[in-house]
């Protein structure tokens, strides 16, 4: 057993996983309660009156040849929250254990870990050196009971990638007292290579991928976890059996094919000029007082005015997001490139003069 495991809750090693209908494609069905009829409309390959395959094989075997890895260290689901969910609730027994976070940062982290009953301990980003990972902090906040240290890279809603050094020093010395998931939702934009390729490395590696950006699949809601074969089959027991629609399945094969995965290259070469366009425009523009550097498909701001800034792409017919409640971005805004179109709007918007409130004047 890989000493990983060892971290896991004993409830959950020693789990009876639930038995779901066998998969017998060759089979005719009476065996899971289906009707035996499609619903009229129903324009699916497999039929939405039949279950689909738990851990559909098809899929995982795109999925692997899309991240460059083996199927045995994939398991799909439900984007990357569902992939948060179930390292947290395998691994953190409520009221015991605990994860690590750097805030700002995504935010379903700390989220799951509060449903779970387990603690968050909070290592800042350090703003000063562009939201560095503090990597001695977090070793020293990795005391008994921590199980998992979440790391995002690029970083939401900072856009930076992390040191890769820094992550490597993390897993390092960490092995074999806590995971280290790595969330890669935005790697795709960063022009850097994925930590899959160091899988074989660390065994307490685990790196989230989704296809919700990169290859605009938001709404079909489908990623993947990426970790050692021992990791992934122990999540498989706790997964729900039928976690991904027959319908997401079949959009996912569709439309991450070899055509797709062409046209998405395109699409992100097109939101890095924009990105980089957007960047300069918006260092000029008076109600940003910074533009931070970017590996993601956004920006973070910090504005001059951002209730003026947030005033401005509403009236062009644009929202944008209030990151001001996240710790060290009392003044900061977090905005999507959009089209073409949509950041010339944006611009525009917030070249028009301000508007003072008459109360204010002195």
């Amino acid at each position: 057993m890989n000493d990983i495991l060892r971290l896991a809750r004993p409830d959950i090693l020693a789990l009876e996983p639930y038995q779901h209908a066998a998969w017998a494609p060759s089979l005719e069905r009476l065996h899971a309660n289906e009707m035996p009829w499609r619903a009229a409309g129903d324009q699916t390959a497999a039929g939405l009156n039949r279950y689909p395959q738990p851990q559909p094989a098809e899929l995982i075997r795109h999925l692997a040849t899309l991240y460059s890895v083996a199927p045995q260290n994939v398991l799909a689901g439900r984007g990357s929250d569902e992939a948060i969910d179930l390292l947290v609730r395998a691994f953190c027994r409520a009221g015991h254990d605990s994860i690590v976070i750097c805030p700002p940062t995504f935010g379903m982290y700390k989220v799951t870990a509060r449903i779970q009953g387990a603690g968050v301990i909070e290592v800042p980003l350090i703003r000063d050196r562009g939201f560095a990972l503090d990597t001695d902090g977090v070793l020293a906040a990795c005391r008994a009971g921590v199980k998992i240290v979440f790391l995002c890279s690029p970083n939401n809603p900072t856009g930076a990638l992390l040191d890769p050094d820094a992550i490597e020093r993390v897993c390092t010395e960490l092995d074999g007292r806590a995971i280290v998931a790595v969330d890669e939702a935005y790697v795709e934009f960063a022009r850097a290579p994925s930590f899959t390729a160091r899988l074989t490395r660390y065994s307490n590696l685990v790196v989230l991928r989704t296809l919700s950006k990169a290859y605009a699949l938001a709404g079909a809601r489908c990623g993947a976890l990426i970790a050692h074969p021992e990791i992934v089959r122990l999540l498989s027991r706790v997964i729900t059996p039928y976690a991904l629609p027959t319908q997401t399945i079949e959009a996912v094969l569709a439309l991450t094919n070899a055509d797709h995965q062409a046209q998405a290259a395109e699409r992100i070469a097109i939101v890095l000029q924009e990105r980089d366009k957007l960047a300069a425009a918006l260092a000029r523009c008076p109600l940003i007082s910074r533009v931070w550097p970017s590996d993601a498909n956004f920006l973070l701001l910090d504005c001059v005015d951002a209730d003026q800034v947030l005033r401005a792409a509403t009236a062009a017919g644009l929202i944008i997001r209030d990151t001001r409640s996240q710790l060290g971005l009392a003044c900061s805004l977090r905005i999507s490139v959009g089209s073409p179109e949509q950041n010339d709007r944006l611009l525009r918007a917030l070249s028009q003069p301000v508007q003072t409130d008459v109360g204010a004047r002195v």
